[in-house]
């Protein structure tokens, strides 16, 4: 198929999600502006996220790439011609890629090596876009020039909750400026659009085999703490906060426990940053790093950290919340 490039990439990594996928495929079938592709990233889900997908249009394109469950490019084809193809539904681009499960950040590098277009946004396989979102990121972008594009990483909007129809954790303390994220004290969710080829340079999130639960943030947070991002008062995207086995903000202490190596790079990342750091937020997270290295067994802890005295006044609370994750992760 021949394709122009569109502006927006909308990529959608997906675990087990065929029972809420078709209302995030249904909001961008609604889209009033049509500048945009749709990527779906399958994280080697055993339901039939691909057979619904395959349902929608028998215009099929078939491509060779395939990506290992680190979301590394591999050579070579599979034994399976709908690991990754590309179908037109009325005009609407949608690539789908199959990979090896390896956890919510191995999606995001596959969709970082994928995307062709300028920018890119993030909409989960359990929430959806409103109507006007590609047409708001595309007038939002046309308003800059291209100096002012190449000082931002991209521009920052709102989740709306699907259930009382508000900004979750309220509006930004600014609006259509421009901001370091670590700034604005916001408490509560947002939608980023972001440069991709800022992205492919923190591409891939390199993790441990067995260690599904890495926060794809680490590679947002090196963003962020580099260029500073347009803020607009936008609804983005709807979010309906899963319950049960579907949550992930639910599980968050078994993350902890499941993946601590994982946790611990995390928590050393955030202190290398060098906005939005207090006194009391690096002992925190120098505390959450011992934490993590409890879990991990790592006999090199002190030696791995940059921050050491902090580290070792931070080693009481530390294993004070390696207990109480522990208590929490039971339930």
């Amino acid at each position: 198929m021949d394709y122009k490039v569109k502006t927006l990439t909308i990529f959608t990594p997906a675990y087990n999600r065929a029972h809420t996928i078709g209302r995030t495929y249904e909001s961008l079938c609604r889209q009033t502006c049509k500048d945009f592709e749709w990527l779906i990233i399958d994280d080697g889900s055993s339901d039939n996220t691909r057979q619904w997908l395959l349902s929608l249009s028998d215009n099929i394109t078939h491509e060779d790439e395939r990506f290992d469950w680190m979301g590394r490019l591999i050579q070579g084809s599979s034994d399976n011609k709908y690991d990754h193809f590309i179908i037109d539904v009325d005009g609407m681009q949608i690539e789908y890629i199959y990979k090896p499960n390896g956890g919510l950040y191995t999606g995001y590098n596959v969709a970082f090596q994928s995307i062709k277009t300028e920018l890119c946004v993030c909409i989960d396989s359990d929430d959806y876009a409103p109507d006007d979102l590609v047409e708001n990121v595309k007038s939002i972008w046309n308003c800059l020039t291209e100096e002012q594009r190449s000082n931002i990483g991209g521009v920052a909007g709102l989740d709306y909750n699907v259930v009382n129809k508000q900004p979750i954790g309220g509006f930004f303390p600014v609006d259509g400026q421009t901001a370091w994220i670590s700034d604005l004290n916001h408490h509560g969710d947002s939608k980023y659009v972001y440069r991709t080829d800022l992205m492919k340079k923190y591409c891939p999130q390199i993790g441990f085999e067995g260690e599904k639960d890495y926060n794809p943030h680490y590679m947002q947070m090196q963003l962020f703490d580099k260029y500073q991002m347009l803020i607009v008062n936008k609804n983005f995207c709807w979010v309906e906060y899963q319950i049960g086995a579907d949550s992930m903000s639910q599980a968050i202490f078994k993350q902890y426990k499941r993946s601590p190596k994982s946790y611990a790079r995390y928590r050393l990342m955030e202190l290398s940053m060098i906005r939005g750091l207090s006194f009391s937020r690096k002992f925190s997270l120098c505390a959450h790093y011992v934490s993590a290295c409890i879990f991990s067994h790592d006999t090199f802890w002190l030696k791995n950290s940059k921050n050491k005295g902090l580290v070792l006044l931070a080693v009481p609370l530390g294993i004070v919340y390696n207990v109480f994750i522990r208590y929490k992760a039971r339930k």
